[in-house]
């Protein structure tokens, strides 16, 4: 079996205010995901699952998709808004839990999941491919943890899974939709009024996990109960998360989750004022040789 990537890469980047996937960064026009698969290609892996809009097929195909594919196995799954909801006003799909889902036809063994707008760093596809390696039954899932301090960004908030762990496994995973870098580290707030902090060292999730196909079944169940619940009260905002999912299957004893923890910085595009630092980042890398230039020439 082909060693498989799947990439969230259906965002609109509101926060942004752009396409943000497909915009360069690299010295020679290169996409911030571009580092990550090229990343993920000299660790192993075969085929890549890119989730994505219909409505930005085209563009993202001629972008990333085409000079990729002369290197690795790409495929396609669309995540779109549900219409039904698109008519109330809803602007965006149900979230990355739902995102997941959408693969179960594209991914044939334990698989590994990235965001399309992080850049992970140079070691992290080969210690995530180690753990699928070891991957052996059902519920046997991994994930690359971050140092909070290194994942967080000057520009505004971020979203993050923060997480528990003891002796190398993943306790409690909780999703913060608002983290920002402030106190002495960062803080985190769910009404915008009370501030709670995070200390350095703290691990958190960047949606960075690895797979065995029998979450499907999991991520279905989660869905289905989310469109009877939270999405009931909430239609126009709420969204069912990969990290959430994760953390109720832990708390049922239904999966293990091993923590890898990857020492490099995170860099992103969550907003645009991120970009100058991370193409600068960028550049120095490949003058050291970490990247060839062009990635695809």
């Amino acid at each position: 079996m082909k060693k498989t990537l799947v990439i969230l890469a259906a965002g609109i980047g509101n926060r942004y205010g752009g396409a943000k996937q497909i915009t360069p960064v690299g010295p020679c026009g290169e996409k911030i995901i571009d580092f990550s698969i090229y990343d993920a290609y000299k660790a192993g892996f075969e085929k890549i699952v890119f989730i994505i809009r219909k409505s930005f097929e085209e563009d993202f195909r001629e972008a990333v998709g085409n000079p990729v594919s002369k290197f690795m196995e790409v495929d396609y799954v669309f995540q779109e808004i549900d219409p039904e909801y698109a008519e109330k006003g809803r602007t965006k799909p149900f979230g990355t839990a739902e995102a997941i889902a959408l693969c179960r036809e594209k991914v044939e063994g334990p698989f590994a999941v990235i965001n399309a707008d992080d850049y992970y760093g140079t070691h992290c596809f080969s210690l995530i491919g180690n753990l699928l390696d070891e991957m052996k039954g059902e519920g046997e899932y991994a994930m690359i943890g971050y140092r909070i301090e290194n994942t967080v960004t000057d520009k505004g908030h971020v979203s993050r899974g923060v997480c528990k762990t003891e002796n190398g496994m993943l306790v409690e995973i909780n999703e913060r939709t608002h983290i920002e870098k402030r106190g002495e580290c960062a803080e985190y707030t769910e009404d915008g009024e009370n501030w709670f902090p995070l200390s350095a060292g703290t691990p958190v999730s960047m949606n960075f996990w690895g797979f065995t196909p029998d979450i499907f079944d999991h991520l279905d169940k989660a869905m289905e109960e989310f469109k009877n619940g939270e999405l009931l009260e909430k239609p126009l905002k709420a969204e069912c998360y990969l990290p959430s999912v994760v953390g109720e299957l832990l708390k049922e004893g239904k999966a293990t989750v091993k923590v890898q923890e990857c020492p490099d910085k995170w860099f992103g595009v969550t907003y645009k004022e991120d970009t100058p630092e991370l193409v600068k980042a960028l550049a120095e890398l490949t003058e050291k040789g970490e990247y060839p230039s062009p990635i695809w020439g």
